[in-house]
């Protein structure tokens, strides 16, 4: 199941109380202070990995608490540090308190304390002076943090694909990488985000996200797409997908502007991405008037335009190579 936001409420631990204790030894009848501090209470700490993809264990357990310092003994020693909790989040999870962004943790191993433990108070032996030689004095532990927090993934992609449901978005993803979302001839077969790693050589490749289709109003909640817009926000390019075959009726000039609509709605940055535009199933084109009128569109428009078809391949290899090169052009810039 993939589950892409979590609610946790999450609580350090407090720090332990000094110690209040005097020096007792054959032969030293007033022996002077040796209260150990406290321990420091333990942190939770947030730390981004490759090996989980979802927030689908927090969703489950939903409280997270370290432990708290140990007080301080006699003989100053020192209490015992609290032990760290560790929450392990996929690789992309932006963490919030409230309004209040904590981390965007978008590297593997990147690590963040959420929650950090309380001090340990100080024990009476720091308190000894030349004229105070036997303090009783002695300070608490700090307390710990207690915070409810939102836990929102954003997939960490190169290429966006957009496009309506059955625009052929599944079908490119999985032909040219190794995913393998359900595809099938009925709308929003695609119900959650795939990612795809193109290669390209033998050392390199690119990173392609599916979302599931768009529809007209997806930026107010309609249809499924809406939901996961916010996995297309990191991308550097973005790919609109437009069925050029004769098995739709759809405009295609129309289609896209719609599409582009929804997401300079969802976000502005969105629609002002780099793109190029795929018409896809040119295999079942038809007499192909669907195609000349998006490209001619396209040509107007000076946009990058590619007719494709994942069934037959054609096109495929040109379109990857493009892609490998525009993400280098937009790196270099």
């Amino acid at each position: 199941m993939f589950i892409d936001y979590a609610k946790i409420f999450v609580r350090s631990g407090n720090g332990g109380n000094g110690g209040c204790s005097f020096r007792r030894e054959k032969f030293v009848p007033h022996g002077g202070p040796d209260g150990g501090d406290g321990g420091n209470g333990g942190s939770v700490v947030a730390t981004a990995s490759t090996r989980v993809t979802t927030l689908l264990d927090l969703k489950y357990r939903r409280h997270y608490e370290a432990e708290s310092g140990a007080p301080g003994q006699k003989a100053n020693r020192h209490g015992r540090t609290g032990a760290d909790v560790t929450i392990t989040v996929p690789v992309g999870t932006v963490i919030r308190c409230a309004d209040t962004i904590l981390a965007d943790l978008v590297t593997p191993e990147q690590r963040v304390i959420v929650a950090k433990g309380g001090k340990g108070g100080k024990g009476n032996a720091r308190f000894a002076t030349s004229t105070n030689r036997a303090p009783r004095t002695f300070e608490e532990g700090m307390p710990g943090e207690e915070l409810h927090l939102d836990l929102e993934l954003k997939l960490l992609a190169d290429v966006g694909l957009v496009g309506f449901p059955n625009a052929g978005k599944s079908t490119l993803i999985s032909t040219l990488s190794a995913a393998r979302p359900e595809i099938a001839d009925y709308p929003f077969t695609t119900l959650q985000p795939h990612l795809g790693v193109v290669p390209m050589g033998e050392y390199d490749s690119f990173v392609m996200a599916d979302i599931p289709g768009l529809i007209q109003g997806a930026h107010r909640g309609k249809g499924l797409g809406h939901q996961f817009l916010k996995h297309i926000q990191r991308t550097r390019f973005l790919l609109y997908l437009i069925d050029v075959s004769d098995w739709t009726t759809d405009d295609p000039v129309s289609t896209l502007r719609v599409l582009q609509e929804e997401l300079s709605a969802f976000d502005l940055t969105l629609g002002k991405r780099a793109f190029a535009v795929v018409g896809t199933k040119i295999d079942a084109q038809g007499n192909g008037q669907r195609r000349r009128e998006i490209e001619c569109y396209c040509r107007d428009q000076q946009v990058t335009f590619f007719p494709i078809s994942s069934a037959t391949r054609e096109g495929l290899d040109t379109l990857r190579t493009f892609m490998a090169q525009r993400l280098q052009e937009i790196e270099a810039a």
